[in-house]
């Protein structure tokens, strides 16, 4: 089933959620290479057709040509989560922060390039060690409590963060990487994660775990993937080798690679939704059938025994 029941939303929401980098490349900052205006309202308009209705983006995608092009062409009962405190200054160097006035300015503006009267989830991006969480988290309670932002979240969290967060607002929704090459930050959180709406980004690893990311592929200058520090080009080699052995594997069980790892998030971990940066509406189509193919939780178990031992 593509949906999911929940007490947050008050409806059901997608497994699978829309990874709005993928709309921002041409923009700057965090994204993964061009696309067109049409290209991206078609792109948006065929995940709607297939019941996708959660979309995730930020400021930095595209330096907010993602949240623009959300705002345009999606219907206002779509589900949109933005985030704040990954801000930047005029010439564009990144500016990473959780001061409570670049929180309030930032939401503000993702309102307006939004087209929204209130936001579905808001969150703070990343911790930020020279700012208590609970100073922004007062700014984005006030709103809360005005019903211009409905629910308030955390990306990329830790458990004293969390802790403190829960003093100033209700937290309901928690998003970190959770992909088969990387479970750390949901595994920090211990069992504290499963209170919350949960959603994972890097479901894919940037590419890496859809197959097609090899050693020898170039990237455009307008994928983040050709200039970022993150993308290091020998840790991608031993994880391009892992994958290889991973999808060997698979073949024993007539599984595809992008089929486990998205059932791997959502039924072997146990994650509300999978956040997927599909550029294309046929990769959306996959992944939507995907959906419907769960393996078993011991056949799943089973595979990341044999691949890891």
């Amino acid at each position: 089933m593509i949906y999911r029941e929940n007490t947050i939303f008050g409806k059901p929401v997608s497994a699978i959620g829309f990874g709005g980098a993928a709309i921002s490349g041409e923009g700057g900052g965090y994204g993964f290479g061009d696309m067109s205006e049409t290209e991206a309202q078609t792109l948006l308009g065929h995940s709607w057709e297939l019941g996708i209705n959660l979309y995730d983006t930020a400021p930095i995608y595209g330096f907010g040509l993602s949240e623009e092009r959300l705002g345009k062409y999606l219907p206002k009962d779509a589900i949109i989560v933005t985030k704040g405190g990954v801000d930047w200054h005029s010439t564009r160097r990144v500016n990473m922060t959780n001061d409570p006035k670049v929180i309030e300015r930032m939401f503000l503006e993702s309102l307006k390039r939004l087209k929204r009267e209130y936001i579905d989830v808001y969150m703070i991006h990343w911790p930020d060690k020279n700012v208590d969480i609970r100073r922004p988290l007062e700014i984005l309670r006030k709103y809360q409590e005005k019903s211009v932002i409905s629910q308030i979240g955390l990306s990329n969290t830790n458990l004293d963060d969390l802790t403190k967060a829960r003093d100033v607002a209700p937290i309901s929704c928690l998003q970190s990487e959770l992909n088969v090459l990387n479970t750390k930050a949901f595994d920090e959180l211990e069992v504290e994660w499963k209170k919350y709406f949960s959603m994972s980004w890097g479901t894919l690893d940037k590419g890496i775990l859809s197959g097609r990311v090899t050693e020898k592929r170039k990237f455009d200058q307008s994928d983040a993937r050709s200039w970022a520090p993150w993308w290091n080009k020998k840790e991608v080699a031993i994880k391009i080798e892992k994958v290889k052995r991973l999808e060997t594997i698979l073949s024993d069980y007539k599984i595809s690679l992008t089929q486990y790892c998205l059932h791997f998030n959502l039924n072997l971990y146990g994650l509300s939704s999978c956040l997927i940066g599909s550029k294309t509406q046929q990769d959306m189509d996959d992944m939507v059938a995907h959906l419907q193919k769960t393996p078993s939780i011991a056949t799943m178990e089973e595979v990341y025994k044999r691949w890891n031992s």
